[in-house]
């Protein structure tokens, strides 16, 4: 994404369906009531719909997406690869650059997964009933380094060991999250708070994280629709510019493999320098943020590698409440994010991020203008800064 893309789209509408633990629905369907409702808040019918652009990840294929809104035609497809939640916002400026270059006029980017009930998206952790461990798999599982939060857990000890990072700096992101999850209706998690005492309290699943350092599995659907900037001003809603956007990767961490936590340059550093240059501001801009939160160490680190503070000054940044709705000054996945509003890869942050943006948020931010959107901290990254 260059320069010359700034502020020439936005996000015209936003929708999701229910998150819940086990839909009872196929991936398709959770896509198609997704899409739809984010195409009716734009104010638009699916046959305005031209361009789809997803997550490599995703089951559903473009074209029985099409067939099953009622699109005549699609002139613009494309896919982001990447696991680790790397792919919504990715697909999201896919469909920037589309609309930007004319290849289409108004695309949908979404994300539908049974990730919890399991009967669609493939599951971490089956080396004992498949036949045998496939690729980069056949070097770690023998040594039982079997899922994510496996290889979270070693970079968050490193992390520790070098800078003195405590389990309670990780604690108040998950509580964060779990605080604003609280006031939202849609969120899993509501009606189940939690203090800094309990995330001590649950139970390891690879030391040092435990239980509430780690996201949520969830099924359901979410999808925004991208239109040109002029467009916009003709729909149904305040529109949303995306006024940057970046990718990162880089050999530094690569997919299902430790995190470098002491690497000058990662995927999110990379991210982050080209996100601002190209918005022309700086951090103290970003009125509400909204980082990619798998497992809470991640997200710290992620603070660190995007610039809001030095390498290994994340604890005490993350944990003097700056991340609290009403209270801080860089309010935090202000939905309750992956760990407490539901799963979808963080597409759900997109939607939230459009929200507090026009003012219709649940946890509403007061004047908020700027938001800085995140994917995939940990893996090849994508960002986008949003002005609404």
């Amino acid at each position: 994404m260059i320069e010359t893309l700034k502020d020439k789209t936005a996000i015209v509408g936003v929708g999701h369906t229910e998150y819940s633990k086990d839909s009872g629905r196929s991936e398709m369907s959770l896509a198609v009531e997704a899409i739809l409702k984010a195409v009716s808040d734009a104010g638009l019918k699916p046959s305005d719909i031209d361009g789809i652009a997803k997550y490599t990840m995703d089951n559903n294929s473009e074209i029985d997406i099409a067939a099953n809104l009622g699109i005549p035609a699609l002139r613009f497809f494309g896919e982001v690869g990447y696991g680790g939640g790397g792919g919504p916002v990715g697909s999201v400026l896919l469909g920037a650059m589309a609309v930007a270059t004319g290849m289409a006029n108004c695309v949908v980017a979404f994300r539908a997964m049974n990730e919890r009930s399991g009967r669609g998206t493939p599951r971490y952790g089956q080396a004992s009933v498949r036949k045998g461990s496939p690729g980069v798999n056949a070097y770690q599982e023998p040594f039982g380094l079997f899922s994510p939060a496996q290889m979270v857990a070693l970079a968050a000890r490193r992390h520790m060991h070098l800078y003195g990072t405590k389990s309670e700096h990780f604690g108040a992101i998950a509580v964060a999250c779990r605080t604003h999850a609280q006031t939202n209706p849609n969120a899993v998690m509501r009606n189940r708070p939690m203090t800094i005492e309990d995330h001590q309290n649950s139970r390891m699943i690879a030391d040092p994280l435990h239980l509430l350092d780690c996201c949520l599995e969830t099924d359901g659907g979410a999808a925004v629709v991208i239109a040109s900037a002029e467009r916009a001003k003709d729909l149904k809603h305040k529109p949303v510019y995306i006024t940057s956007g970046a990718f990162g990767a880089g050999g530094w961490n690569i997919h299902r493999v430790v995190k470098n936590v002491q690497s000058p340059e990662t995927e999110s550093t990379v991210v982050g320098k080209a996100l601002f240059a190209r918005a022309g501001i700086s951090h103290k801009d970003i009125d509400v943020c909204f980082l990619y939160d798998h497992f809470t160490p991640l997200v710290l680190m992620a603070f660190e590698e995007l610039g809001f503070c030095k390498r290994g000054e994340g604890g005490p940044f993350v944990s003097d409440g700056k991340l609290l709705h009403g209270k801080g000054s860089l309010p935090f996945n202000t939905s309750g994010g992956n760990l407490s509003e539901g799963y979808i890869h963080g597409m759900e942050n997109i939607v939230e991020a459009v929200r507090q943006l026009r003012g219709q948020a649940i946890n509403q931010v007061k004047d908020a203008e700027v938001a800085l959107v995140t994917s995939g901290n940990g893996v090849p990254n994508t960002g986008m800064i949003l002005r609404g």
